[in-house]
């Protein structure tokens, strides 16, 4: 089924409490190499045929000023997938 995938991460100034405990985890479990995880989101918005431009960018305002948070978050992606 065709969707539209919105990518939400939280800024980049802000403290990422999930992400630097996945980080310290990851550590602790010999994974060195690692020294930082950020956590966002992904959201999936199923239509019943192929989206059109149109759609996509109605998806943009909606991830900007519905599934996100502006004042914590960025929307760093909205695209098209197929299956």
């Amino acid at each position: 089924m065709p969707k539209i995938i919105v990518q939400v991460m939280p800024k980049q100034d802000l403290l990422d409490p999930q992400g630097k405990a996945v980080a310290r985890a990851l550590e602790r479990s010999g994974h060195q190499a690692i020294k930082a995880v950020r956590i966002g989101k992904r959201i999936e918005l199923y239509y019943a045929t192929t989206p059109t431009d149109a759609q996509l960018q109605e998806a943009q305002k909606i991830a900007e000023n519905f599934l996100s948070n502006g004042v914590i978050e960025d929307v760093v992606e909205v695209f098209i997938e197929q299956d």
